[in-house]
């Protein structure tokens, strides 16, 4: 059974770093596309951050330069590196992971996903 599960959320000021990760549990394929997602209340969730398992990254244009996305495979383990947050940057974020080379922004192509941690930035 696959499990996911975050960490590393809080409340900083704009201008601070958070760092979230994820860890993952019963990953058979060979291969995965990780996913940090968020979501503020009334929004969509969006896809901010992915990863495959060659260590191809991308990001969404409102992250790029200030988040990044690594991957520990010894632990198993995905990380979201938040620096310069914003108050736009306030939400709920999540790792998903699907079984692929590639990866999507879009959130219904990920068949699994963790439970959440709250950022919160405050002005």
């Amino acid at each position: 059974q696959v499990q996911l599960v975050e960490s590393g959320g809080g409340s900083v000021q704009s201008g601070g770093s958070l760092r979230l990760s994820c860890a993952a549990s019963g990953l058979t394929a060979r291969s995965y596309c990780m996913g940090w997602f968020r979501q503020a209340p009334g929004k969509e969730r969006e896809g901010v951050a992915l990863i495959n398992s060659y260590g191809n990254s991308a990001y969404a244009d409102s992250v790029k330069g200030r988040f990044t996305t690594s991957q520990d495979n010894a632990k198993n383990t995905h990380y979201l590196q938040m620096n310069s947050l914003k108050p736009e940057d306030t939400a709920m974020y999540y790792c998903a992971a699907h079984p692929a080379d590639y990866c999507s922004y879009s959130h219904s192509f990920y068949r699994y996903w963790g439970q959440g941690t709250q950022v919160t930035v405050s002005s």
